[in-house]
């Protein structure tokens, strides 16, 4: 049987509930979807199966929980995602993507992303919902030149 057809397009209203719990089923930051600035992204394939989004402060870029439903994980879909996430960043002027993991190193590793020190972090990031309360402490942080 084949896989059915998976598009990956910029999130709306309709897509919020499915964004959070898809969040908040991966052990996610789900809390601030609704208030977050930042612009998200939906990998559909008959329904929303992934999604990643993006926080913009001028040259500097915050990446969202990109997550995949479990079904679908190993399919590419989370690279789509990151692409589509590091496209949309590019074209608003973001230099560099910063990221906080728990579980995903080695994923966004392989797409070229750097550990780095926390202190390192761009002050506008540093100063994010994200990165000064809603992730623990002990995530790794990780940085790419776009």
């Amino acid at each position: 049987m084949s896989q059915p057809h998976v598009t990956v397009r910029a999130a709306d209203q309709d897509d919020l509930d499915r964004i959070e719990t898809l969040l908040a089923t991966n052990d996610l930051p789900s809390g601030d979807v609704r208030d977050s600035p930042g612009q998200f992204f939906v990998a559909e394939a008959g329904e929303v199966i992934g999604v990643g989004g993006v926080e913009i402060y001028g040259s500097a870029g915050l990446v969202r929980s990109v997550a995949v439903a479990e079904p679908h994980r190993g399919e590419g879909h989370g690279a789509a995602l990151c692409a589509r996430v590091e496209a949309h960043a590019r074209r608003q002027g973001v230099e560099t993507l910063s990221l906080l993991t728990t579980t995903a190193a080695e994923f966004f590793r392989r797409r070229g992303y750097e550990e780095v020190a926390r202190d390192l972090a761009p002050d506008a990031i540093r100063k994010t919902a994200e990165f000064a309360d809603l992730c623990p402490s002990s995530a790794t942080y990780m940085r790419k030149r776009l």
